[in-house]
């Protein structure tokens, strides 16, 4: 009982010295790469990068702890962030303080699902998410998160579009024109080493040999170089004048904003209200909303006019550095630098007295030096309920992704895996990790194949990782401060490669050709409809449960035929020939109230085709169970045919059907004597009193049945 409660006490029998030596250097080892990873998928999931950090500190130990598996490694992994960004953008905006807030509220409700669906042991779930399925949303995820990092490889921004192609359209065609050559070099660069030193030997820290050496080459050559002015400064009028129109409307948004929450809860509380005055109060709203619509839009136009413009430096005796537009014929001739700026404009109002413009690469910046304050997040239950779907999807992705590395490990390991448990762990990661700030996490593949490799015994060397991430926050966040962006982008580039399985569609299309069809309209529907990935998972799974429900209303049912090897047979799938007088029909599955006329159709047309047939064999040995409609349909097939003239007789039927036919008395009606254990049994007798005066010379169900031929 103590074990079920607390398992990590298992890891400690015949635990010794040498044994936490390998721990702890498997510990550091993994450690290397999860602090620079979980900084870039942060990002993935449009939060700071330093939130990566602080989900890599408390759930890689608690996962270890209470789970089953002693070489997972839990933290955070690119599609769980991906879908932790497209979770939580329509509520807000990324990067905000609600957004960061949703984030770690999402994490304490996936957390709880996953731990209630381990408590009550019910692992099993993930099923209805089919392995085609799950194939298609992992390869489109892969592109759409491969892709989302190419505006921070080219150093472009654009405003995001619907749609995830049309936002990556515009990062292309501003990359034609705009792209920041030192932030594509310092991508390029990174990408060099990760694959260099990757090939060198795979149990290098390559990620954090990129990492550390562009990290040094951005200090030393002053990667980033902003400047923060007044608007005074900015020497162009009409940019002064988009700056102050942009300010107007983004405060014209925040009061449309406020005015429609009024009217919403107007209409929320106004239950006596005439239906009139309803709606009135919905037209008002109707109009509200296509008001800060068009502000949006008019907001994004002006964004996008102020990203494109390039600024130059001068220097003004009077005035200090002031700034032309590039090529501006009011620029003078000497005294300006080298570099080009641009302003840094996002979805807010801009200071007019502290304009950011940015003359090189975007870097990390400042990350909080500490741990973060320990608290149990704010739930607003409609809050909860509106992230509540959302999570049960991420807990059921995540927990597939890292169930599947823990069985591949334990298969290698001998290891004993219990789903359910695991399940326990990644709940208690997610629950406690929200109190440390963490935002949803998973097994990642990549960090537990470096833990695998580096020989880790237990989990104390998640345990190990964990407090290598707390030294970090407590004295190290300095050194990540001119981490370049372009850098965490291609870590996140790297990692995705691995996702990418083309061999799954062709495995799924070789097994079934609808699995296959599912795998490919997942994978599509999923990158139509990026950022909403949640659809893609919808289809597929619906597909996949319209499938089970027709291949269950609709089972395989075979006339059975002897075949060269003396076997019974699918009489049409090898092309035999059957008897004239008895149909041998085999039913394969469970006859209940979905698919019991389908059983009865199918004799009808057997009738209806063969004219001299005297007996109806059916052989039950597919049938593994049978409910009250399905025997109903049983008695209604064999008082037909008997009233017809025809003869019934059964074979194979298992203990849990015979069981249901002799309490509902249909034992009685079919007869003992026509009930027989096997086809073989049946054929035997059955075919003496069928062609008995017949004209058919070669039974093709008799062959060697009865007589046995002997081979010379």
């Amino acid at each position: 009982m103590l074990t079920k409660i607390l398992p990590f006490i298992e890891w400690f029998k015949d635990y010794s010295l040498a044994k936490f030596k390998i721990d702890f250097v498997a510990g550091l080892t993994v450690a290397l790469v999860l602090i620079p990873q979980s900084m870039a998928y942060a990002q993935l999931a449009g939060l700071p990068a330093y939130y990566g950090l602080y989900a890599a500190f408390l759930p890689p130990m608690i996962a270890s702890l209470f789970g089953s598996s002693r070489q997972l490694a839990t933290g955070p992994v690119a599609v769980v962030s991906l879908m932790t960004a497209a979770s939580l953008e329509p509520l807000a905006s990324a990067g905000s303080e609600a957004f960061i807030a949703y984030a770690i509220v999402l994490a304490l409700t996936v957390g709880i699902f996953q731990l209630l669906l381990g408590i009550l042991r019910l692992g099993l779930i993930v099923n209805f998410l089919s392995h085609p399925v799950v194939n298609g949303f992992t390869n489109a995820a892969a592109i759409i998160i491969g892709t989302s990092q190419l505006s921070k490889l080219f150093g472009v921004y654009v405003d995001k579009a619907p749609h995830h192609y049309e936002t990556i359209i515009r990062v292309i065609e501003s990359a034609f024109h705009y792209t920041h050559l030192p932030t594509l070099g310092m991508g390029i660069l990174s990408i060099a080493i990760m694959v260099g030193l990757k090939r060198l030997n795979p149990r290098l820290p390559f990620v954090l040999a990129a990492v550390a050496v562009t990290t040094i080459i951005s200090w030393a050559t002053g990667f980033q170089h902003n400047e923060m002015v007044t608007i005074t400064q900015i020497m162009d009028k009409n940019v002064q004048q988009d700056i102050q129109s942009f300010n107007l409307t983004v405060q014209s948004i925040k009061d449309l904003s406020v005015e429609r929450t009024q009217l919403t809860s107007k209409i929320e509380s106004s239950h006596d209200a005439s239906t009139i005055e309803k709606l009135d109060l919905q037209y008002q709203s109707t109009v509200i909303t296509a008001r800060i619509d068009a502000a949006k839009a008019k907001a994004s136009d002006i964004r996008t006019r102020l990203r494109e413009m390039h600024f130059s430096a001068v220097e003004d005796r009077g005035k200090g550095i002031i700034f032309y537009a590039k090529d501006s014929p009011e620029m003078p001739d000497a005294g300006a630098d080298n570099r080009v700026y641009r302003i840094r404009i996002g979805n807010k109002a801009v200071d007019t007295q502290a304009i950011k413009l940015s003359g090189g690469g975007a870097v990390v910046g400042d990350i909080p030096k500490g741990l973060p304050k320990l608290g149990v997040p704010a739930i607003n239950v409609s809050v909860f309920l509106k992230l509540l779907p959302y999570a049960i999807i991420i807990s059921l992705l995540g927990f597939m992704e890292a169930i599947a590395i823990a069985k591949a490990m334990a298969a290698k390991t001998g290891q004993r895996l219990d789903p359910n448990q695991e399940l326990i762990g990644q709940g208690l990661s997610n629950i406690l990790g929200s109190i440390g700030k963490s935002y949803p996490v998973s097994g990642s593949f990549s960090r537990s194949a470096v833990n695998l490799q580096a020989g880790a015994v237990s989990g104390l060397s998640s345990v190990i990782t964990s407090l290598m991430v707390i030294i970090t926050l407590l004295f190290f966040t300095p050194l990540l401060y001119h981490l370049p962006q372009a850098v965490l982008a291609s870590v996140i580039m790297m990692a995705v490669i691995g996702l990418v399985n083309v061999s799954g569609f062709i495995h799924a299309w070789e097994a079934q050709w609808y699995d296959g069809l599912i795998s490919v309209i997942t994978f599509v529907v999923t990158l139509a409809v990026a950022p909403h990935l949640e659809s893609g998972i919808y289809i597929g799974v619906g597909l996949s449960l319209a499938v089970f429900l027709y291949k269950s209303m609709r089972p395989k049912i075979s006339i059975l035929s002897r075949g060269e090897d003396q076997a019974l047979k699918d009489s049409c799938v090898h092309e035999l020939a059957t008897c004239a007088h008895i149909q041998m029909i085999r039913f394969e599955g469970p006859l209940f109230f979905a698919n019991a006329s389908y059983l009865e159709d199918e004799i009808n047309d057997r009738i209806q085709e063969a004219s001299d047939l005297k007996h109806f064999i059916i052989a039950c040995n597919g049938i593994n169970d049978i409910d009250a409609s399905g025997q109903e349909a049983l008695a209604l097939i064999i008082q037909r045919l008997r009233s017809a003239g025809y003869g019934v007789s059964f074979s194979g039927i298992n203990d849990a059907v015979y069981r249901v036919l002799a309490r509902t008395h249909l034992l009685e009606e079919i007869g003992e004597q026509n009930i027989y254990p096997t086809m073989e049994k049946a054929l035997a007798i059955v075919h003496k009193q069928t062609h008995d005066n017949t004209k058919e010379n070669e039974c093709p169900l008799l062959v060697s049945c009865l007589e046995p031929q002997t081979t010379k």
